[in-house]
Order: C-alpha cells, then sequence, then structure tokens
C-alpha cells in the first residue's frame, strides 16, 4: 500500500479537524511550545546533543501538534525526525493521535503513517504509544513512558523509559527485527519557576545487532535544560 493512500485514509477518518476553527465561546484557541528534552551527553564518541521539542494549537478536544526529536554527535546529525499528529481527546486523560512522521536519517528521506494513544496510565504514568507503517509496509512501533516524583515543589525525579521495534531487519539504517533499542533515563530537574528546569541525569542505552550491525550499549552522563511557553 502507498504511503500517500495511508496518509489520505487517515485524514479522510479525522473530519473532526475542522471543529478547530469553530466550537463553543467558552472553548478558546490555545497554543503551547515545550522544549521537552535540550541536553548534552558524555559519550563515548564525544559530545552528544540530545533534543526532543514540541507544539501543539488547538481546542479542548482537538489539537494539531508539531513534535521534533534528533541527536547530534559532534558536528554531525545522527538522527533527525518531525511528526505532524492530528490528536483527539477521547477520555479525560487520555488522546489518539493520527498524522505523518518523516525521518531525515537517510539521504532520500522516508515517510511514515502513524497511529498511537497518549495519557496518563495508573498509577500516574505518562504514555505515549505509536505504531507507524512506511511506504514499504515495514511497521514500528514505539512506547515512551515516565513518571514523575516529586521530593518537594520545586526538586522532581523523572525515570522514563524508551522502546523501539520493527517488523524487519534494515541495515542502512541501523536497525534490527524485534526489539531494536531499548533506553533508560533518570533526570533530577529542578524547577527554577514551572515555565523553566534545569536537570542532570543518567542515559542507559542499548541498541541491538544481527549479523551486519553490532550491538551497541552506552551509559551516559547528561545535563539538559526543559522549558515550556
Amino acid at each position: 500500500m502507498k504511503i500517500k493512500q495511508i496518509i489520505a485514509g487517515l485524514f479522510m477518518a479525522m473530519t473532526p479537524l475542522i471543529t478547530l476553527a469553530g466550537g463553543l465561546p467558552d472553548d478558546p484557541l490555545l497554543a503551547m511550545f515545550k522544549a521537552d528534552k535540550l541536553e548534552q551527553r558524555d559519550s563515548d564518541e564525544g559530545a552528544l546533543t540530545v533534543w526532543e521539542f514540541y507544539a501543539w494549537v488547538g481546542k479542548d478536544l482537538n489539537k494539531l501538534w508539531v513534535k521534533s526529536s534528533g541527536e547530534k554527535l559532534l558536528d554531525e546529525i545522527e538522527s533527525n525526525e518531525i511528526d505532524i499528529v492530528y490528536s483527539r481527546a477521547i477520555t479525560p486523560f487520555w488522546d489518539v493521535q493520527m498524522g505523518l512522521r518523516h525521518d531525515f536519517k537517510s539521504e532520500t528521506g522516508k515517510d511514515w503513517a502513524g497511529v498511537g494513544f497518549m495519557g496518563l496510565a495508573p498509577y500516574l504514568f505518562e504514555v505515549d504509544a505509536n505504531l507507524f507503517i512506511d511506504q514499504d509496509s515495514v511497521l514500528n512501533a514505539r512506547l515512551d513512558a515516565e513518571y514523575e516524583y516529586l521530593f518537594s515543589r520545586k526538586v522532581i525525579l523523572i525515570p522514563n523509559m524508551e522502546l523501539s521495534l520493527y517488523s524487519e531487519d534494515d541495515n542502512a539504517r541501523g536497525f534490527v527485527s524485534g526489539l531494536s533499542k531499548a533506553e533508560f533515563g533518570l533526570r533530577l530537574h529542578y524547577e527554577i519557576r514551572r515555565e523553566l528546569s534545569p536537570y542532570i541525569g543518567l542515559s542507559y542505552e542499548k541498541q541491538f545487532g544481527n549479523e551486519v550491525l553490532v550491538e551497541n550499549v552506552e551509559t551516559n552522563l547528561l545535563l539538559g535544560l526543559s522549558f515550556w511557553f
């Protein structure tokens, strides 16, 4: 199935997006930008910059999201992707999301169509789970989960987990079938104010290998900044 057909089907199914321009008078149009992660890690190969940004605009039930994430090792971009997503609230704590992801890592780029859920699981775990499919019918499942432990009003410890799985190998892009990448992090934030918090932490990352790709494991100290407006 062609990626354009997948994308067209997804967005035709989500026609309520037009309500972004309408709605009740007490449901104003809002917007937000957040740098969830902007950090420097001391990797084995040198200074590694990692970022995860997102912005959204919309109303209470319907929002349009733009997400950006990537890694830069010294002066070379290791990974870089952007997501454009329509999000619809289906319960007070859960949103369903559909959209398009573009991966800039390869020379020609790669497009994925995706669907997922984002929200607050039992015991206050924040979860972002997505399933993507590309033009070659390769599947990529991702799960991000984190928890906020408040030591005080300003000091917050955030453990997190990120898993990525693929339906088949792609040695050119560096992933294997099954569990391809697992990352676990621990970040200690200090909120200077609600919108601004520097943090320190530790990350453990394992990339799985096969007959061609070498398995890689790294544990890195990190220093970062989170902010929103």
